[in-house]
């Protein structure tokens, strides 16, 4: 099945040159942890992120000088860059005069109507999106009254309230994001959304943690959401180095049959009939193969009981035997190898397609 016939049907929305929602890709999102005041380690961490594999970034603009720091960001780095947004209209205002891409606020949080009418005009006029964001540590206070405590409908219900403010201003280049660290809670919200609207939505789980525990909540949360069709563009997110969450997001969507670029890994668990190092054959061949971007399907196999099997799936790979494997190629066997020379032989085959 294709993948425009798995997901839910939303409307499209461009941030800079990368679309969100409609038949686009899922794209993939993080967001800097450093100051947008300091450009040249915002610049640093960004071109790390586009190395990875990075669609659109995001940085956080807390005062007047991150504002006026997004032209000279922009104007160094290649992928779309978003401008988060709390409290002040005026630093939407300008971060938006000095290029950003996309705004993330919350209509509620930035003062008068008035206000958020001088923020979607000038959205408009530059053919600029708003991300609506909702965090479940900041519901307003009438649906926490409401609901008596957070939970998906007080999710939902603030996000379609936000969503109206600005199209009260006529203004539909809506993406929308009701994210919590409760991954039931997610789930459950995400879903109810996608029932009541088609604005594209922007999936993860907030404050997942780190990179271990984080990318697990991640994996499930935001791999349920895929699994059934919701979700056009989503951050991983991950107390540690931004590069991760792209890595994790990459591998989430992979698992998900989301994402064609780059290599599907497989590799077995080991048990006692491996007689070859297979845990440090596949680390480092996994290591090895990072920067490559073409759609191979790799197998690292300890023995022959299930490596005849994903030989005949995979690409390449290997399969191992007593201080030696076998290189298997499109469910060929190619040649024996032994164990010191495994890493070695089967990267560079890897290469050589």
């Amino acid at each position: 099945m294709e993948e425009s016939e798995k997901r839910r049907p939303t409307r499209k929305v461009m941030v800079g040159n990368v679309p969100i929602g409609g038949d686009a890709p899922v794209s993939i999102q993080s967001m800097t942890n450093t100051p947008a005041c300091d450009i040249e380690a915002t610049v640093a961490q960004i071109k790390a992120l586009e190395d990875v594999g990075c669609d659109i970034v995001r940085v956080a603009v807390p005062d007047m000088a991150s504002a006026e720091a997004v032209r000279s960001i922009k104007e160094q780095i290649s992928i779309p860059l978003v401008a988060d947004i709390h409290f002040d209209h005026q630093l939407a205002l300008k971060a938006m005069e000095n290029g950003a891409d996309k705004i993330r606020i919350n209509p509620g949080n930035i003062g008068s109507k008035d206000r958020v009418r001088e923020v979607v005009n000038m959205a408009s006029q530059k053919g600029i999106p708003i991300r609506v964001g909702v965090n479940s540590g900041s519901l307003e206070k009438p649906l926490l009254d409401k609901y008596g405590r957070v939970c998906a409908e007080a999710l939902v219900e603030s996000a379609i309230n936000h969503a109206l403010i600005l199209e009260d201003s006529d203004f539909r280049d809506i993406v929308i994001s009701i994210k919590s660290s409760d991954v039931v809670m997610s789930y459950k919200a995400y879903q109810l959304l996608s029932q009541k609207t088609d604005y594209p939505l922007h999936i993860g789980i907030t404050e997942a943690g780190t990179p271990y525990r984080g990318t697990i909540k991640s994996a499930v949360g935001i791999g349920a959401l895929l699994l059934n069709g919701i979700g056009d563009t989503l951050r991983v997110s991950l107390t540690g180095d931004p590069v991760e969450e792209v890595r994790a997001a990459k591998e989430i969507l992979r698992a998900c049959g989301l994402y064609s670029r780059g290599i599907q890994f497989i590799s077995c668990p080991t048990c006692g009939r491996t007689q070859i190092d297979l845990i440090r054959i596949a680390n480092e061949v996994e290591q090895a193969l990072e920067d490559i971007d073409k759609p191979i399907k790799v197998a690292v196999m300890g023995c022959v009981v299930n490596g005849p099997g994903e030989a005949r799936e995979a690409d390449i790979g290997i399969a191992g035997g007593r201080g030696s494997a076998v290189l298997f190629k499109k469910g060929q066997i190619i040649k024996k190898v032994d164990e010191d020379r495994i890493v070695e032989t089967l990267v560079q085959a890897i290469k050589e397609l």
